[in-house]
């Protein structure tokens, strides 16, 4: 019976909600350990009248079970509405206690993906090799260029001794 019924789940969704230091990430105890600890307490002992092994990381992988369920029906909402589909077209979640996460949704926004590259590149760079056309000097970004390797029979001794003095200086 290890947590399958469903109002047990109902109920143990139901408690979550009502812990918002747990879920609700402009909560001022959100980041407070011992109070998000208390909280998960406080469920474990809930979850204990009905599992009596369950321990801390068992209602802890069940929240994010839950919460990873929840939103790959959400993200499947989302999709169907924003592909241009007609009302009576757009995903219907099958997902029995949906409505009841619902109190979730403000919570699981994407966050703005922020840029590794600096700022100081030309902005005129293609970013696809398609956009690289065979007029353009120089290679692409996206092409390796292969750096000249010199052997010491290569260079007279002058310049193997400037080189080796700019290597230790780079």
């Amino acid at each position: 019976k290890q947590f399958k019924d469903p109002d047990l789940i109902g109920q143990f969704i139901d408690k979550y909600r009502d812990m918002r230091n747990l879920w609700e990430v402009k909560n001022p105890l959100y980041r407070h350990r011992p109070a998000r600890k208390a909280s998960l307490e406080k469920l474990l002992q809930f979850v204990k009248t009905q599992v009596p092994d369950a321990d801390s990381d068992f209602v802890e992988k069940k929240i994010g079970s839950l919460r990873s369920t929840y939103r790959k029906e959400l993200n499947k909402i989302q999709a169907s509405m924003s592909s241009g589909a007609a009302a009576e077209d757009v995903y219907v979640p099958s997902l029995w206690y949906y409505n009841r996460m619902r109190f979730l949704e403000d919570q699981m926004e994407v966050r703005e993906s922020l840029s590794t590259l600096p700022s100081s590149l030309p902005s005129t760079l293609p970013s696809t090799p398609a956009e690289a056309s065979e007029d353009q000097p120089g290679p692409s970004i996206l092409e390796e260029v292969e750096e000249p390797s010199w052997s010491q029979e290569d260079l007279s001794q002058d310049e193997a001794l400037e080189c080796a003095t700019q290597e230790e200086a780079g």
